[in-house]
């Protein structure tokens, strides 16, 4: 791809992906990708990608904080990286997570800070987990003018009571108790459904039974679409490897032979050349550090022109 002159690749004009385009998918069988992005680099590199979803997940916490689980993140945290993403990105979708305990206490609180998703992320839609329980929530957020997308099955933020990340709806019973939040989050305004960690029968069955899109994370192939955490599908978490990932790259095996040859170039005095120094022909010797001539004004731009 051509560059402009500072460098920098040219973006792309692409239009906002919306709620009602992922309905249309939906109708017209075209299948919904979706990542997790939690900065703005990241968040480029999938909207050049033609990614339709952005989650800015509360994975965050497991897999940018060093967390066991997804309990101890924040609203704030959450927004943080949302803005962060709205910043890098022109076409996907971008969803907010809302994150434990900033939506079970009451529908009032959860709007608020539903609310904050939109008007201090720069999100365009929320996510929250639960069926049944959390249906009149979803229907006072939808009510108010924000969009909503569920997530039933596995759901994270209670993997206590789950006894752990399992696979949910295996048994009759515990299938129509999936099926029956996914209606009952679609009946209260969701425009779409995150299916995690359920059987891909059960999830055909439910993707069957509601007209707003389903978006699975291990949950077989007749989702209308899927979604998985960015760190895992680039390789980036080289001692998590859940059956349902499939890695498409291995960025962390690639960063640390990066680090080693920076690290060794760096001991040996290979780094930096001179043409990697300012105010040096690169036809002489880099100058030691220090003098006037090396010294830059920083703008606010990544690097300084010369």
């Amino acid at each position: 791809m051509a560059h402009d002159s500072k460098g920098e690749s040219p973006r792309r004009a692409r239009s906002r992906v919306t709620v009602p385009k992922l309905r249309r998918m939906k109708t017209r069988g075209e299948r919904i990708s979706m990542l997790t992005a939690y900065d703005a680099t990241f968040a480029r590199m999938f909207d050049e990608a033609d990614i339709d979803v952005l989650l800015v997940g509360d994975s965050l916490g497991m897999v940018v904080q060093g967390q066991d689980s997804t309990l101890p993140v924040t609203v704030d945290e959450v927004i943080y990286h949302c803005r962060a993403v709205a910043r890098g990105c022109h076409g996907p979708l971008i969803v907010g997570d809302m994150p434990f305990m900033s939506y079970q206490i009451n529908a009032e609180e959860a709007l608020r800070n539903a609310g904050r998703f939109l008007a201090e992320g720069g999100a365009q839609a929320v996510k929250l987990e639960g069926g049944e329980s959390v249906a009149p929530v979803i229907a006072r957020i939808v009510a108010a003018g924000i969009p909503v997308m569920g997530h039933v099955g596995l759901t994270p933020q209670s993997v206590h009571a789950m006894g752990g990340f399992r696979v949910q709806g295996k048994t009759e019973e515990a299938a129509e108790r999936v099926l029956t939040d996914a209606l009952a989050v679609e009946a209260a305004g969701a425009f779409a459904v995150v299916l995690e960690g359920i059987p891909a029968p059960l999830a055909a069955r439910v993707t069957e039974a509601l007209s707003i899109p389903t978006i699975g994370i291990g949950a077989g192939v007749d989702c209308d679409g899927q979604v998985l955490v960015c760190y895992d599908l680039l390789g980036l978490t080289p001692d998590l490897r859940p059956k349902f990932v499939k890695r498409y790259a291995e960025m962390f095996d690639e960063g640390v032979a990066a680090a080693r040859r920076y690290a060794a170039e760096v001991q040996s005095g290979a780094f930096p050349e001179a043409i990697h120094s300012f105010g040096v022909p690169t036809s002489e010797p880099v100058e030691a550090a220090g003098g006037g001539a090396n010294v830059v004004q920083l703008r606010p731009v990544y690097g300084p022109q010369e």
